[in-house]
């Protein structure tokens, strides 16, 4: 195999930027060892929260064999990491996707397995990521000087990608037992660029965001995309080493497939947003969807809107869902900041059968009063806002992933430069507000959504026909075409 980062889709980098690669992989080597000759097993297990609903299975490593034999014919891997819940919440879409068309879905997270190096070097840069993250949301000085720049610009240059690459040979070893003839979709590169170090034969990358960033690159697979907009940027590498002209990524390498949504949201876009204006039409209390990504920040956002809405709500004329992930400090900080939240807040903690029953339910009944979300399984932390997504009526979010799901949406301020791309296009594409940098903004746009009909009904009308043009089927098509990959 070529060393992809000495050369990047015919890119030739600088001695100073291959050094610099090599020495941070042997940084990791120092802290965390080097498991290249590990035999390491694989078993499938089945996934406990997502099973059931998707008929997801667990791909363990380094726990001994399993009696659940791999299907090399209808099997397909969803490779992940948990950083943040964007790339948990892609991957349900893609598990949802191939069980809808008649695949099994095996998940595999690299940021799982905690006796191996590839989970310790994950987990060391998960760990400065959310750090950072929260930080920039507190710091304003910080987020301008470091955070912005590093997650526009920083994250932009082949010589960031040049150094992910050599992590991720580090990565590797977790494939040894493991069917190379599996398709794999890569939801972050990192899965990507490590099942192709390891030999893995049908690698598809599918890119979360709407900035084109060197940061997604895993050259040996195919790269999708959610929007036209970006894919110049990606054929191009537009920017990706400053102002050099650089040689292009082939044309077979990158893919627009539309955005990455399940099965269930999709199936239902037309019954919820009929649904969504026959609510509005009857005068029923609307209902605002606040959810808090994984990194847990944004707090004191979220607290000034809850606070400007509790009077509606004690109206009845909206009513919140709250998910706070698997953050219950976030909760009760929350609670500490607003002395009537809790008094008036129905909570769902920790018990996955009564949200499940309370979302269902919610799809055909009415809702009121505030209702709080808080799991401490992962998964079922991150599944909660799309469960709820279809009985909401409006989805507060930062700009991020959930940028591209079929729901009206409010976008809050961003965390990192390249999250107001996603507010662009929701906004080009109807289906979402233009980000609101500051609580007037955001304020404003509530008071639109709960005071006229013109907002919802624009935005749900927009859904609908996007719909029909087939800009939420992306999750399908990457399927189908990791699938064909196979095939070939």
């Amino acid at each position: 195999m070529a060393d992809r980062s000495k050369v990047i889709f015919g890119n030739q980098m600088s001695a100073k930027d291959y050094k610099k690669a090599l020495e941070k992989k042997k940084s990791y080597l120092r802290q965390f060892g080097d498991d290249s000759k590990a035999a390491y097993s694989a078993k499938l297990v089945e996934n406990a929260t997502l099973y059931e609903p998707l008929g997801v299975y667990d791909i363990r490593v380094n726990e001994g064999d399993g009696e659940i034999p791999f299907d090399t014919e209808k099997g397909i891997i969803v490779g992940n990491i948990r950083m943040g819940f964007g790339h948990y919440r892609i991957s349900i879409a893609m598990a949802s996707a191939a069980k809808a068309l008649g695949y099994t879905p095996y998940w595999m997270d690299l940021n799982s397995y905690k006796d191996t190096t590839c989970t310790k070097v994950i987990g060391k840069q998960n760990d400065l990521y959310s750090f950072g993250s929260r930080l920039s949301q507190k710091l304003a000085l910080f987020n301008k000087l470091v955070w912005e720049p590093m997650n526009y610009e920083g994250f932009r240059q082949l010589s960031y990608n040049a150094a992910d690459q050599k992590n991720a040979e580090l990565m590797a070893p977790v494939f040894h037992s493991i069917p190379k003839d599996i398709p794999l979709i890569g939801t972050h590169v990192w899965p990507a660029q490590a099942a192709l170090h390891a030999g893995m034969e049908h690698v598809v990358n599918a890119i979360p965001d709407n900035w084109p960033m060197a940061l997604h690159l895993a050259e040996g697979a195919t790269h999708t995309i959610q929007t036209h907009q970006s894919y110049m940027g990606y054929r191009i590498l537009n920017g990706f080493k400053k102002k050099e002209v650089l040689n292009p990524m082939p044309a077979e390498d990158l893919v627009y497939t539309g955005h990455y949504i399940d099965h269930e949201l999709v199936a239902n876009i037309e019954k919820d947003c009929d649904a969504r204006l026959e609510r509005k039409k009857n005068g029923e209390p609307m209902r605002f969807l606040m959810s808090i990504g994984g990194a847990g920040a944004q707090r004191e956002l979220f607290a000034a809107v809850i606070k400007y809405l509790l009077p509606a709500v004690k109206a009845k004329k909206a009513a919140l869902y709250v998910n706070v992930g698997d953050y219950k400090a976030v909760w009760d900080e929350l609670c500490r900041d607003i002395p009537e939240l809790a008094e008036l807040s129905t909570t769902h903690f920790n018990d996955w059968a009564d949200t499940n029953t309370f979302a269902q339910d919610a799809i055909v009944g009415n809702v009121e009063g505030i209702h709080a979300f808080w799991h401490e399984n992962i998964f079922e932390a991150v599944y909660c806002t799309n469960l709820l997504m279809r009985s909401a009526d409006v989805l507060l979010t930062k700009p991020s992933e959930l940028a591209f799901y079929p729901i009206p949406k409010l976008f809050l301020k961003r965390i990192g430069g390249h999250e107001k791309w996603g507010a662009i296009h929701s906004a080009e594409m109807g289906d979402g507000s233009l980000e609101c940098e500051d609580v007037p903004h955001t304020l404003q746009m509530i008071k639109l959504f709960l005071e006229e009909e013109a907002t919802l009904k624009y935005m749900c009308d927009r859904i609908k026909a996007n719909k029909t043009a087939g800009l939420y089927d992306g999750a399908y098509e990457v399927v189908k075409l990791a699938m064909a990959k196979k095939s070939k």
